[in-house]
């Protein structure tokens, strides 16, 4: 469930300084939009609004910022150009990127992901979707705290303002602050005999650069693979196709009723629930509209149970980086079955959310750096085939 990040208050202590926002948009309509939307939260402050990239480049090097929102298309400086010159001149300001939907901006989104953004937002494509976007408040507040948050562990703005009465959190999960370290991980033994038909990932927020990393050690194994990641229509069209080219895995954007193919990879598609059905000897893919779980659409708990029900515990299953705690509730009906579940470890992930709520459930066999989950899958695939 995702909850906007909590700093705890000692009695008798001043309340921690706001996080500091800025936020940049060509459209003064927007701006105003986005800054009342995050200024309801008292511990957000809009330091800043500016419409276009240079001017927010300025207002980066004039003073602290924990994270700027960050428009794609404005005059004289645009987003992507903008954005490795705020990283320059603040390496520890957090930015989000913020995309109408479409085919172009979902590509410049993913691109900006892979130079430093921390994430994007989807942004209401009119004001009237912004006054009635429950969703999208939720989203941006709580990305903008969780963000924020690690700006701060970073060593920004508290470090750089002399007596500020902000306290210095760590990486956030699902939202909330916690002490690095503090959950207690129990693994469960490998099977001695594992015969898994097809691997299993869910992610969120930094998920995109995760899948990357870990499907490119994948290419060439029998079983398919089924991701859901959280993003929005259209995105999940362009994930699909990137990871087709970064990774040389043949991957699409799923489709109701196509039949899973060994070396392949499927992708849920935006705002639909990506499942697994037996049918026959083949495994199936089903699409569906149900309502939204964990606050998300699609959702990793529904593909999660939907592999149990048709192939019981013959699965491989990976949660990696994402806010919330989407997954964990499937993946013990994985563990329970007798799957194989790993998880991506705090250090690497960009939230450890979903990751830690499985490592900290009991249910995992392995939590492990990014870099290890991919060979680390390979092995285990190639040895049930052998």
């Amino acid at each position: 469930m995702l909850k906007p990040a909590e700093r705890p208050q000692s009695a008798g202590k001043p309340a921690p300084d706001p996080y500091r926002v800025m936020v940049v948009d060509d459209s003064a309509v927007i701006r105003g939009l986005l800054s009342r939307a995050l200024e309801q939260d008292p511990d957000i402050r809009i330091v800043a609004s500016v419409g276009n990239g240079e001017l927010a480049v300025s207002q980066v090097k004039r003073q602290p910022i924990d994270v700027v929102v960050l428009d794609i298309e404005m005059p004289v400086m645009d987003g992507l150009t903008a954005l490795p010159k705020i990283i320059a001149a603040s390496p520890t300001t957090k930015v989000i990127m913020a995309s109408t939907l479409t085919k172009r901006n979902a590509e410049i989104s993913l691109r900006a992901m892979s130079l430093g953004a921390a994430d994007y937002v989807p942004k209401p494509s009119a004001t009237r979707d912004i006054h009635a976007g429950d969703d999208f408040r939720r989203e941006l507040l709580t990305k903008v705290k969780t963000f924020a948050a690690q700006a701060v562990a970073a060593g920004g703005t508290a470090r750089r303002n002399a007596g500020s009465t902000r306290p210095l959190p760590t990486r956030s999960t699902a939202g909330s602050v916690r002490p690095a370290g503090s959950t207690k991980i129990t693994l469960r033994p490998m099977p001695m005999r594992f015969d898994p038909r097809l691997i299993a990932i869910g992610s969120s927020t930094g998920g995109p650069q995760a899948l990357f990393e870990v499907i490119g050690g994948l290419k060439g194994l029998s079983m398919p693979i089924v991701i859901t990641q959280h993003m929005p229509a259209t995105f999940t069209t362009i994930l699909a196709e990137h990871i087709t080219r970064q990774c040389g895995v043949p991957t699409v954007e799923a489709k109701d009723g196509d039949v899973l193919v060994g070396g392949r990879a499927y992708v849920a598609p935006g705002d639909y629930h990506m499942t697994v059905a037996s049918n026959g000897g083949s495994l199936v893919l089903k699409i569906n509209q149900q309502p939204p779980e964990n606050f998300c659409r699609p959702a990793v708990d529904p593909m999660m149970r939907s592999i149990v029900a048709a192939v019981g515990g013959r699965v491989l299953a990976l949660i990696l980086t994402g806010m919330g705690q989407d997954g964990m509730k499937g993946c013990r009906e994985v563990a329970a079955a007798g799957g194989v579940l790993v998880a991506q470890d705090e250090a690497t992930s960009v939230v450890w959310g979903m990751p830690g709520a499985v490592a900290g459930d009991g249910t995992c066999n392995a939590v492990l750096p990014l870099k290890e989950i991919g060979p680390h899958l390979r092995k285990l695939a190639m040895r049930s085939a052998a």
